[in-house]
């Protein structure tokens, strides 16, 4: 993807066109391995977390087998976030979670842009990210012809999110906040704050140790 001027263009968050045959081609990587994945049922944590890597293009060796199934579980905890399928990953690449974190069920990830989930942070089910975004101008936009954009969006650690929320492209949710459940989030969160309805809104200051201005 290193060569493909499309890919570039996406990534900087420009105007590019989302039918390029190296983007499909990704695309269709990505879709295959979501697939791997969701069928793989309740397999071991190990091949669930070589079925996660070929996702999100984590190359990475495997460590070695131990010999206890509960002590081989466990070299993962440090290394690997935890994720609960069905999952829907758009391009994977732009993918980065960090581990101890937990994807729950349903999750949809649109990584048209960089998507980055810090360590620690918990998911609800059905919650989605969309990095992307189409112009406004119909005149530009165009349907299908047309060309997509996208920003990035962070997700800090500690970070709760609660069921079906919606993340839209572009927000920073600062480390240690919560997002209420079936929330949409269109702006950045402060840290250590709980965020919740449509559009989310600050709720109130969550008081932690964790916060060094507290």
């Amino acid at each position: 993807m290193a060569n493909s001027k499309e890919w570039a263009r996406m990534l900087r968050g420009e105007l590019y066109m989302p039918w390029d045959e190296d983007l499909q081609a990704n695309r269709t990587r990505c879709k295959q391995a979501c697939d791997e994945f969701n069928a793989a049922g309740a397999a071991s944590r190990r091949r669930k977390v070589e079925l996660w890597r070929n996702i999100v293009g984590d190359s990475r060796p495997l460590p070695p087998v131990h010999p206890d199934p509960k002590e081989d579980e466990a070299l993962f905890d440090e290394s690997d976030p935890f994720v609960d399928g069905p999952i829907t990953v758009d391009h994977g690449l732009n993918f980065k979670v960090g581990p101890g974190s937990f994807l729950n069920f349903g999750m949809v990830v649109l990584d048209t842009c960089l998507v980055t989930i810090g360590e620690r942070v918990l998911f609800g089910p059905n919650v989605s990210i969309y990095s992307a975004i189409h112009p406004l101008d119909p005149t530009v936009r165009q349907g299908l012809k047309g060309p997509e954009a996208g920003k990035e969006v962070h997700i800090e650690d500690d970070v709760w999110i609660g069921g079906n929320v919606l993340v839209l492209a572009g927000v920073r949710v600062g480390k240690g906040s919560t997002v209420g459940a079936g929330s949409v989030v269109t702006r950045d969160v402060p840290p250590f704050h709980f965020v919740a309805g449509n559009p989310a809104r600050i709720i109130r200051r969550i008081e932690t140790s964790m916060d060094p201005e507290q």
